[in-house]
């Protein structure tokens, strides 16, 4: 509000300042009162009535002015004559006759110039105001970066950035570091490359999950290099006008030659990357236009000496191959998942700055987090630091950090939602029979806590902790892992004769895994290692969204078949686990039901074959407590 008063004040001057010389100009041009009204005979009838009392006439002009007795003022009256001579005729012997004060002025004709110079000056001055308006209100929308007049240049987020990352501040991702590394020093030293006849990569396509530090990497090579790094994503080219995604790009590339050796960083690329001819547009599709552009400007007629392109996607099988060719994005590197040592590196990093308490331990913390990308991790310390904050606490504690991960896995604990003792004993048969089933299978993680205390949308949870990072999931990991997804489901039929809805995602996440063991993994006897459904011809919907059937009805019905004969064998299989086990569901249940919670120790203490009673007196009851203010 305060910005627009403002800017209605700046504009002020501009628009009253025209107004009062326009006023000024008729006000003071004109010094007798025009007499429009009068026609000649009228004028010619006031002489003769003698009710003039003075009159003077310009014979060059016409321009007579005159004042009335009747008047009773000094008013000065003008009226054009249409004839001069014809008016002297007609009254300069009656106003004689009448003792009338007259004056006959030769006056000279006014030139064309000086009739039309206030007009000239009026204009000229309006003109420059004009100007002067259009001007500061050009210079207001190019500093505040308006869309509607700057459609064709990019929009550079990173240009200007002063916090400049390197290397060190990159972790858990060494093998593509080193990679990265050529195109450093070939931006500090590109002649010891161009000696040897070597060309260095024109662009590095970064591909990953999300979180795993493309973007960092791309930051710290324009860091180590110390070179201009122009950032912008993929989505920012697309516009609804056609034409604007070209000349974005080459407003892009002109800005980083005119600064080379610079790097382009393009984040999701596949936005405006895609498989060319997927578009309703056909050829003349926008985002079409816009990637061909790219394309040319990569590697087409034009030079790019000095200008390297990074870009990161989660999607490479949706890019159009013309930019996956050598001239282009040359080497493609693959910043995936961190291991323990890559874990327990992001931590440190991460850590920096955050007061920790002796008791935390980063290499627990990075065993505990399989599969945690470094924004997972760096989410996960600065959720604990929160906690701690919230507690008063000068350090970050162990237990911040466990509740942490909770809430990042899990999600928040809703300690004030209160639930009926049937829901609760449910829920608590419910966990258990997930948390037995894993315990007495071999494949399995340990289980690291089980509660039926409300975390996000799950009405309870149970959490098993790897031991070891895995790359690959063996054909019985999977069958056991449908096991342990129905022990849910089997133990709510064992213990109540009745079944409830609360299975209804692991039932869902069961029949997905069953169905990728037998159309992606081969794994089934019946139909053997074939794949089904891997046809990619829908890009514009996307690859996973509607594969194509490359299978007959009949096929579709046996998988169908080994589908349900999976799901239906561990299901009889989990039955069994929950019913040679009767008693540790029951113990373990009712533990949940009266501390609502249990950790790793206490659930392998109670599997072991201590009591719940002893267990419960070990470890008091789980008190809700409200967090401190």
């Amino acid at each position: 509000m305060e910005n627009n008063k403002r800017k209605f004040l700046s504009y002020l001057p501009y628009v009253l300042i025209p107004l009062v010389l326009i006023a000024s100009m008729f006000m003071f041009s004109s010094p007798a009162k025009q007499n429009t009204k009068k026609v000649y005979f009228e004028i010619v009838e006031m002489f003769e009535s003698n009710d003039i009392e003075e009159y003077t006439l310009n014979l060059s002009n016409g321009i007579l002015k005159y004042k009335l007795k009747s008047d009773g003022k000094d008013t000065v009256y003008q009226y054009t004559v249409p004839n001069v001579s014809l008016f002297i005729d007609d009254v300069h012997k009656i106003a004689k006759e009448n003792d009338v004060e007259y004056n006959y002025n030769a006056g000279k004709p006014n030139s064309w110039i000086t009739s039309m110079l206030p007009t000239v000056v009026m204009m000229l001055l309006l003109g420059v105001l004009m100007y002067m308006m259009f001007r500061k209100m050009n210079n207001s929308i190019t500093n505040e970066n308006n869309k509607t007049l700057s459609f064709g240049k990019a929009r550079i987020k990173g240009k200007d950035e002063n916090n400049k990352k390197t290397f060190d501040d990159v972790a858990g991702c060494d093998e593509e570091k080193e990679e990265l590394s050529e195109l450093v020093d070939f931006l500090r030293e590109p002649k010891r490359f161009s000696e040897l006849g070597a060309r260095i990569p024109k662009g590095v396509l970064l591909v990953g999950p999300p979180g795993t530090g493309k973007t960092l990497l791309a930051k710290a090579v324009a860091g180590e290099a110390d070179v201009p790094f122009f950032s912008i994503s993929g989505s920012d080219f697309v516009e609804m006008y056609v034409g604007v995604g070209a000349s974005r790009v080459r407003d892009l590339f002109q800005q980083a030659k005119k600064e080379s050796p610079s790097i382009i960083f393009i984040d999701e690329i596949d936005a405006v990357g895609r498989h060319r001819g997927a578009g309703m547009g056909g050829g003349h599709d926008e985002r079409e236009q816009t990637l061909n552009q790219m394309l040319v400007e990569m590697d087409g007629f034009g030079v790019n000496d000095g200008v390297i392109v990074i870009a990161a996607t989660n999607r490479p099988d949706i890019l159009d191959p013309a930019l996956l060719r050598p001239g282009r994005f040359d080497r493609q590197v693959t910043v995936g998942y961190p291991d323990i040592k890559g874990r327990v590196d992001i931590l440190k990093v991460h850590a920096k700055g955050k007061p920790l308490a002796p008791d935390v331990e980063l290499e627990k913390i990075a065993h505990q987090t399989v599969g945690f990308t470094g924004a997972d991790l760096e989410n996960l310390l600065n959720e604990a630091a929160l906690l701690a904050a919230r507690k008063k606490l000068r350090a970050i504690t162990m237990a911040e950090i466990e509740e942490a991960s909770l809430k990042v896995m899990v999600g928040t604990e809703k300690r004030s939602h209160k639930v009926n003792e049937n829901d609760k004993k449910l829920t608590a048969y419910h966990e258990a029979g997930h948390a037995v089933a894993t315990y007495y299978l071999e494949t399995q993680d340990p289980v690291r806590q089980v509660s039926i205390i409300p975390r996000g949308m799950a009405g309870g949870f149970t959490m098993s902790v790897p031991t070891e990072d895995k790359l690959y999931k063996s054909k019985k990991g999977m069958l056991e892992d449908i096991v342990v997804l129905l022990g849910g489901r089997v133990a709510e039929a064992l213990t109540f004769g009745d079944i409830s809805t609360g299975a209804s995602n692991d039932i869902e996440r069961a029949s997905e895994i069953a169905r990728k063991m037998v159309t992606k993994y081969g794994m089934s006897e019946e139909l053997g290692p074939i794949a089904f459904g891997t046809g990619h011809d829908e890009v514009f919907l996307g690859r996973d969204y509607s594969n194509v059937r490359n299978y007959s009805e009949s096929v579709a019905a046996k998988i169908d078949s080994v589908v349900g004969e999976i799901i239906t064998g561990s299901y009889k299989k989990c039955t069994d686990i929950l019913t040679e086990h009767s008693d540790k569901l029951k113990e373990v249940a009712e533990y949940l039901i009266k501390n609502e919670k249990i950790g790793e120790k206490d659930f392998a203490d109670l599997m072991a074959g201590v009591s719940a009673e002893t267990a419960s007196e070990e470890h008091p009851v789980y008190e809700e407590t409200q967090p401190e203010d």
